[in-house]
């Protein structure tokens, strides 16, 4: 029987939101939950303690340095592993974001047929706590 991990989708822009949940749910690993901004988020993560968040770089209001931020400060949030989705798959930035104490980065556009492969490698792969 395969163990289901619930994934929160942290994403601006609806169509990657609808993805994601998409994919990751035909795979029959994770059940996942969305969030429309960094903020609303946020609050989720703290409300349901997901698995694992996917958490989009670039978002208006809080982006997602700031969610990062906010969710390694908050004790209910900090241990939850972080994959950071981002467009902005250049070195400075694939640099900055690696210095982080994060599960994985998953550049956009992706491939949704391996999502799902891609969010369980880089799980598999966290550093231990």
């Amino acid at each position: 029987m395969v163990m289901v991990r619930r994934v929160l989708v942290i994403d601006d822009e609806e169509d990657m939101r609808v993805l994601a949940q998409v994919f990751l749910e035909l795979s029959g690993q994770f059940e996942v939950v969305v969030a429309e901004s960094a903020r609303q988020g946020c609050e989720l993560a703290a409300t349901i303690g997901p698995d694992a968040i996917l958490l989009d770089y670039m978002m208006p209001e809080m982006s997602g340095a700031e969610a990062y931020a906010q969710l390694k400060n908050d004790p209910r949030t900090r241990n939850i592993p972080i994959i950071f989705l981002t467009g902005k798959a250049h070195s400075s930035t694939r640099d900055e974001l690696e210095a982080l104490d994060i599960a994985g980065i998953i550049a956009k556009p992706f491939d949704p047929s391996s999502l799902a492969d891609e969010v369980t490698r880089a799980l598999a792969q966290q550093r231990p706590k």
